[in-house]
């Protein structure tokens, strides 16, 4: 499996409010921007970094109260997520990206794209939900993950899981990857970011944010439609259900599902993924 190249360089990048993202930056070119989920961090994309670095400058963030950027106090929610994404380009000085994003990354990167449609050119949206839009009726039909509940309970997964946190991202992991797990240097990182119970008191402060992400993204799509060119991709357990939830809200929306692989798109399948993207990228 590939490795993020050699010529990443790590930045502090302040986006307001007293808080800053630790960003990793390759390459040159138009930007694009990547922002990832829960439990991971700008490791994520390393399997995919160095591909999309050969033609475009890649800025992928440790998002907000993860990996090795701010733990903020609150902050959570779609919309201030959205905000720290668009100060983060305007802070490293780029006029317009490509946003890729997966799992927690995609309310933020579809309110950015809806409000900011001069700064976002493109957009691509994997393996997550928007909320309680329509369209993913069938996927939720038996009720949500379990882990939503027990994540948004307060204090319950911090009081829990503080000194078994391996074990637990281990899970998420091999889930992620149909049994297939990631690198070892991957995996590792990702424990590190989150471990501690302040750690996780920063990632489950995603999920105690959800209702009101769902009401902000609404109250989005109530007011205006997504102008730019958009491409959902499904794998395992999501599938096409955020590509049915787009359909009445975007313009220009394509769908692809990639086969025989995880939620962990870009570290399960990078060859497959790069394969949806690269195109839609050109444009």
């Amino acid at each position: 499996m590939a490795t993020a190249p050699s010529d990443v360089t790590l930045h502090e990048v302040p986006v307001g409010g007293g808080v800053t993202l630790h960003t990793a930056v390759a390459g040159e070119g138009p930007a694009v921007l990547l922002l990832h989920g829960f439990p991971h961090t700008w490791r994520l994309w390393s399997a995919v970094l160095g591909p999309l670095a050969e033609r475009y400058r890649v800025i992928a963030p440790d998002l907000r109260g993860l990996g090795a950027s701010t733990r903020a106090a609150d902050g959570y929610d779609a919309d201030t997520l959205a905000g720290d994404a668009g100060a983060l380009l305007d802070a490293l000085g780029e006029r317009s990206a490509a946003v890729v994003a997966i799992d927690a990354g995609v309310p933020p990167a579809f309110l950015l794209a809806l409000r900011r449609p001069a700064l976002v050119r493109r957009l691509v949206l994997m393996e997550s939900l928007l909320g309680t839009l329509p369209g993913a009726e069938e996927f939720l039909a038996g009720g949500p993950p379990w882990w939503f509940g027990f994540h948004a309970a307060d204090g319950l997964g911090e009081s829990v899981l503080t000194g078994h946190e391996g074990a637990y991202v281990d899970w998420f992991l091999d889930a992620g990857t149909l049994g297939e797990g990631v690198p070892r240097e991957v995996r590792d990182a990702f424990v590190a970011a989150y471990t501690g119970a302040e750690s996780l008191r920063c990632a489950f402060s995603y999920y105690r944010a959800m209702p009101r992400s769902a009401r902000q993204l609404a109250r989005a799509t109530g007011e205006g439609r997504l102008t730019v060119p958009v491409l959902a991709v499904g794998a395992r357990p999501v599938g096409d259900a955020l590509h049915r939830q787009l359909r009445p809200v975007a313009d220009e929306l394509t769908g692809r599902l990639i086969e025989d692989c995880g939620h962990i798109i870009p570290l399960h399948r990078p060859a497959a993924l790069l394969d949806a993207l690269l195109p839609f990228l050109r444009g």
